[in-house]
């Protein structure tokens, strides 16, 4: 059996959870490749991208704060996330993607400067879209601008659809890791 509990060495190609791992006590960090081909794709209807402004930020936090709540990670209270935008490096408002639908903000991706994503939510009225899809593009683009060669994130072992996002995203599993205690 594989022991996923360790940092392999081989090809992460080759790395790859059971469909029944599970667990809500382990996260997996996932890595996109910026070196291999984007694929092409199409944004949803309906749907346009806008900067963090101040006029969203409200709403763009309890987006964020919603995905914790259903797919696990943590967000700082608002005064302290929107603060970073001035006081941390890793933060900077050219990536932290938002988008809009005609209810108001309907996904978010907001990524460090050290090319990874830090969150990504997708409100619960615009799943099953493809918005998920049409934003990791997005942000995958951003990067290989920057001239980044890989994007990485950290996904909830237990929250498979996440994890079947960003599968089909071309990303690959890297490693299993624990979760350390709040």
């Amino acid at each position: 059996m594989l022991d996923r509990s360790r940092t392999y060495g081989r090809s992460p190609r080759d790395l790859r959870p059971a469909p029944d791992d599970a667990s809500s006590a382990h996260y997996w960090l996932m890595r996109r490749d910026l070196t291999q081909p984007l694929r092409a794709g199409t944004w949803p209807q309906s749907l346009r991208t806008v900067p963090v402004s101040a006029e969203n930020a409200s709403a763009v936090h309890q987006l964020l704060m919603l995905g914790t709540e259903l797919g696990g990670g943590r967000v700082p209270a608002f005064e302290t996330w929107l603060s970073g935008f001035e006081n941390d490096p890793e933060f900077d408002p050219r990536l932290c993607f938002v988008v809009h639908d005609p209810f108001g903000v309907a996904a978010v991706a907001q990524c460090w400067t050290s090319s990874f994503i830090r969150n990504l939510v997708v409100h619960p009225r615009a799943q099953g879209r493809g918005v998920a899809l049409a934003v990791l593009r997005r942000v995958f683009e951003a990067f290989a601008e920057r001239h980044e060669r890989q994007v990485d994130l950290k996904v909830m072992e237990s929250n498979l659809t996440a994890r079947r996002v960003y599968e089909r995203a071309g990303m690959q599993y890297v490693e299993r890791c624990e979760l350390e205690p709040r």
